[in-house]
């Protein structure tokens, strides 16, 4: 269900805001129109839906536009055109009271430099946006001390700022957003702060509180890695334009331009796209007990193959069974498909490949892709994988693994 749709978003900054907008419909470059008007356009016809629940990921290098537009979501810049709709209300036409609120009570926001109050304890800086609802004092202290034992700070809650290292000052930022209830966090560079090996826990930490709390989380990066760590939808912008936007695997796949192609170019995709984003689904599937050898020989002298994968009764993936096997059962007159059965690794679909290639040693077969409940979602190929890691064509690899052999 969509939490936020931004519908035709137009942000300028300066006084000649019109003639800036008039030549931006005329297809005038953002440099082009700085020079004439000296306003600078920082979002240009902006249309996205996010998703309730979702980690969604604006990115983009340094003047993209990609902190203009989340400051747009709680209105701390206001828009020059366009709709925002939040729960299906346009917020850019709500008051100052209507906006206050907005901000107190449905969309928070985590700060990169982390925000706190430092003459404050650590309890009453989380504790601050409830303070402001005038929420009573115990009851506020009560959910602070909830959330700050769901960040991994209890036990600091009489500590100060200063007394934190840059890692638990901003799990201190977090817990104060999700202490006001907002359904919304905006996080702008929120980690890039921090030193990379805390940089890395707190992406962990996030990615573990959102799957407690299912909030609707819009989280700004400049950095692909954690982009790609992060978010359920990427959206990456240049010149204040929207350049492309999808799954994380969507992009890697299929970038849409030169551009991305170059954002993305220094990515190790194997250890970032999963086994089932590569696999090639099954034709057919055979269950044992259903079909006997005479017909399952036929299907495949039909289909053409070799090889057919096996299910349970339950559609859990067994194995494969060969053709050749299969005619030698018939010429014995014997039904025993267990008798032919290969098993074979099993691929979880959340599966990096790169983290794959192990699972090829002594293997002669393509590899099963299954889900949570072993069922087979397709087959990935050690030519498939060895293409991908190495950014060979598969053609080639094919070449090089046959020669090998």
């Amino acid at each position: 269900m969509s939490k936020i749709k931004v519908k035709d978003l137009y942000l300028i900054f300066g006084f000649a805001k019109n003639q800036a907008m008039k030549m931006l419909k005329k297809g005038k470059s953002k440099k082009e129109i700085h020079s004439k008007t000296k306003c600078t356009v920082a979002v240009n016809n902006a249309n996205l839906e996010i998703q309730e629940g979702e980690i969604f990921v604006i990115m983009g290098l340094s003047g993209s536009g990609k902190s203009s537009l989340l400051r747009c979501f709680n209105m701390l810049n206001t828009p020059t055109s366009g709709s925002i709709l939040v729960d299906g209300e346009d917020i850019t036409k709500m008051d100052r009271k209507q906006l206050l609120n907005l901000r107190r009570k449905k969309i928070g926001m985590v700060f990169q430099h982390f925000g706190l109050l430092p003459h404050k304890t650590i309890l009453d800086n989380v504790a601050f946006g409830l303070e402001i609802q005038n929420i009573p004092l115990q009851e506020r202290y009560a959910k602070a001390k909830e959330v700050l034992n769901l960040v991994g700070l209890n036990g600091y809650e009489n500590s100060y700022p200063d007394q934190l290292s840059g890692g638990m000052q901003q799990r201190v930022g977090i817990a104060r957003a999700i202490a006001a209830d907002s359904e919304v966090l905006l996080m702008d560079e929120a980690f890039s702060a921090l030193d990379p090996l805390i940089r890395t826990q707190m992406q962990d930490d996030l990615l573990e509180i959102q799957q407690k709390l299912k909030k609707t989380i819009i989280f700004i990066t400049h950095d692909l890695d954690e982009a790609l760590k992060l978010g359920n939808t990427i959206v990456i912008m240049k010149d204040g334009v929207i350049v492309q936007q999808g799954a994380p695997e969507d992009i890697l796949l299929n970038p849409a331009n030169d551009y991305v192609k170059d954002f993305i170019g220094n990515v190790d995709m194997s250890k970032v796209i999963t086994a089932s984003s590569i696999a090639e689904p099954f034709r057919v599937k055979i269950t044992i007990g259903k079909e006997g050898p005479a017909l399952i020989y036929r299907l495949m002298e039909r289909l053409n193959t070799r090889l057919l994968p096996v299910i349970s009764n339950d559609k859990e993936f067994l194995g494969y069974i060969r053709k050749k096997d299969v005619l030698n059962l018939i010429l014995s007159k014997s039904t025993d498909l267990n008798s032919i059965l290969i098993e074979i690794p099993r691929i979880r679909e959340d599966m990096s490949v790169s983290d794959t290639l192990p699972l090829f040693i002594n293997q002669n077969y393509p590899l099963t892709v299954v889900n949570e409940n072993n069922y087979p979602l397709g087959y990935i190929s050690y030519s498939d994988v060895v293409s991908l890691v190495t950014g060979y064509d598969e053609e080639e690899v094919k070449t090089i693994i046959e020669n090998a052999n």
